[in-house]
């Protein structure tokens, strides 16, 4: 009998303990928090990019930030985006609204500023380009690029600023899925005078294409020249670089003494409309269309790099491929390329 007592003592204390167990382990599970340290999970703790949330939850990219990657996000300030919101006619009774951008152009808008891989800012190299998850329209396989320049700080597309420190914003904000960098300025989809504007050794041809037949620099008005590499036809420009366009106007250089008329046939001889022409589909002897009245051509030279025959003796190198904008492709070249004039 008392040895029965005893085993019924022993359970009772057995289960007690079980029980005040079960609950302190329920207790410490309910009090106990998660935290998530993906690209979303940073940027949903950070008031400043609250906007930048709203937008990704709009264009159903919240989720895709929490995801494997690695990704690298861009990520615009409410300031940034309030600005740019703005600028659009994207208001409510007088209020930036992010829920008036239709989905379709917001989700290319946000993946503009999303690159794959995890970026430190030491990694971004000056005077390059990156490639985005922003497709575009010209391109169906090749998305948009994104110029870097880092002479002073990290500016992206000439236009938005990597923030250094500024409100509890910081750059190289690591993640458990990559890496977050606040910028100043909303990364619009760029077309060919972007990148042509951004990049500062394409200053020379951005001066020509935007002049006029009053600003003195003689080279007259380029008005059509400059709409056609505006407007969304896709098309591919051979873009000379500053050396190129210094070594053709002056000296021996055949541009010496150009007519406006002249030059603009010139530039025209730059710029074709037979679509986004990517490095990997040029084909050795291929006849390149140009936008020149009546049509002059280039040819294409594979056999020792890839250059271009113009109508001169002399070949231009390509020296820069695939520059990919919403509107068309950019190829660097180091020559100006001499039409028939």
């Amino acid at each position: 009998m008392r040895t029965n007592k005893i085993k019924l003592l022993g359970l009772i204390a057995f289960m007690t303990l079980a029980i005040a167990s079960c609950s302190k382990s329920s207790e410490d599970s309910g009090n106990s928090t998660v935290v998530d340290n993906t690209i979303t999970g940073i940027a949903s703790r950070n008031t400043n990019l609250s906007i930048l949330v709203q937008a990704l939850t709009r264009a159903n990219l919240a989720s895709t930030l929490q995801g494997t990657g690695p990704f690298t996000v861009f990520a615009p300030t409410n300031a940034a985006f309030t600005t740019f919101l703005t600028a659009n006619g994207y208001v409510t009774n007088g209020v930036a609204d992010i829920n008036t951008v239709p989905v379709a152009a917001l989700t290319e808008i946000l993946k503009n500023h999303v690159v794959s891989g995890s970026v430190l800012s030491s990694a971004l190299t000056n005077n390059s380009y990156i490639k985005t998850l922003a497709k575009g329209t010209a391109s169906t396989t090749n998305t948009l690029s994104m110029y870097v320049n880092t002479s002073s700080g990290v500016k992206l597309n000439g236009a938005s600023n990597v923030i250094t420190t500024s409100a509890g914003t910081t750059y190289n904000i690591v993640a458990s899925n990559g890496v977050v960098h606040t910028v100043d300025a909303v990364i619009g989809l760029p077309t060919i005078i972007t990148h042509a504007v951004a990049n500062p050794n394409f200053s020379t041809l951005v001066t020509v294409v935007t002049s006029t037949a009053t600003n003195g620099n003689g080279f007259g008005d380029q008005t059509a020249v400059a709409v056609a590499l505006s407007n969304t036809t896709t098309k591919t420009v051979f873009a000379p670089t500053n050396a190129a366009f210094a070594a053709a106007t002056s000296g021996s250089g055949f541009a010496v003494g150009a007519t406006p008329a002249q030059v603009s046939k010139v530039l025209q001889y730059h710029v074709t409309t037979a679509g986004n022409v990517l490095a990997s589909t040029l084909t050795n002897g291929q006849v390149v269309p140009t936008i020149t009245n009546p049509i002059q051509n280039l040819i294409i030279d594979l056999t020792s790099g890839a250059k271009i025959t113009d109508t001169s003796t002399t070949k231009a190198n390509i020296i820069i491929t695939d520059v990919q904008c919403s509107n068309g492709v950019i190829h660097a070249v180091d020559k100006v390329l001499k039409p028939t004039l």
